[in-house]
């Protein structure tokens, strides 16, 4: 029934770690992104316009139902459904670069938002909820379009991203840290986890026990924004390289 679907107490089938559910929503995203890029030339301005605004509006319909159903269940809180996780913010924040096309945020939503969604893909907090349950095709939606919003405004609108922005995006986040941090020991939450590490397995239980492992994710989380600007390192190099081949 539909309404199982929606059930708090899912008999349905738990969600497994890279079984094959979760592999298979991996490889839709990847999909998705991979035709995004092949097919960057086939949209037009209005296309353009249209894929800017249902990008967005699908974005929110995940966001916002999410948090109904959690308040439907009885489970929503201020411990854990303001939105202040990394994803969140980045869902909510996405109209200043689907709507208004800012350079800046693109800065941010290039590295903070693309490796916040790709660590919430890589190990989901979805417990008993598998496939085809609500939270399962919610989560992976969410996240995946977050990523593909970011791939589509690189390859189609044509934003790029630009090392020197880095410290700026690194200052923001840390800013952001402290300020979760504080709201953490004010109402008992754990948002970014300053107060300990996810009930499920995660990446980061192999980075020690707090608060050591906070340090970890910031040397990583800065080593990872690295990486990703290393294509646009390499492509930038070999077109130095080619246009002083012709000269």
């Amino acid at each position: 029934m539909i309404r199982d679907l929606f059930a708090r107490d899912y008999a349905g089938g738990a969600f497994v770690l890279f079984g094959g559910q979760h592999l298979a929503a991996l490889g839709l995203v990847g999909l998705v992104c991979l035709l995004t890029v092949l097919f960057r030339g086939r949209w037009g301005e209005r296309a353009k316009t249209t894929t800017r605004w249902g990008l967005l509006a699908l974005i929110y319909l995940c966001e916002g139902s999410w948090q109904v159903w959690m308040w439907a269940i009885g489970e929503w809180s201020i411990q854990g459904m303001l939105p202040l996780w990394l994803c969140s913010v980045t869902s909510w924040s996405m109209p200043l670069l689907l709507v208004w096309r800012s350079d800046r945020y693109y800065q941010w939503a290039y590295s903070m938002g693309v490796l916040g969604a790709a660590m919430a893909l890589l190990t989901p907090d979805l417990m008993q909820y598998g496939f085809p349950h609500f939270r399962f095709i919610e989560f992976f939606t969410l996240h995946g379009l977050l990523i593909v919003a970011v791939v589509y405004m690189t390859a189609v609108e044509g934003f790029r991203p630009r090392l020197r922005s880095l410290p700026w995006v690194i200052l923001v986040t840390n800013l952001y840290w402290v300020f979760c941090a504080w709201v953490n020991t004010q109402i008992g939450s754990n948002y970014l986890y300053t107060q300990g590490k996810l009930p499920t397995p995660s990446l980061l239980d192999y980075l020690g026990p707090h608060p050591w492992y906070l340090l970890w994710m910031e040397v990583i989380g800065i080593g990872l924004c690295l990486l990703l600007y290393l294509p646009w390192a390499i492509r930038g190099a070999w077109q130095k390289k080619a246009a002083g081949a012709e000269l």
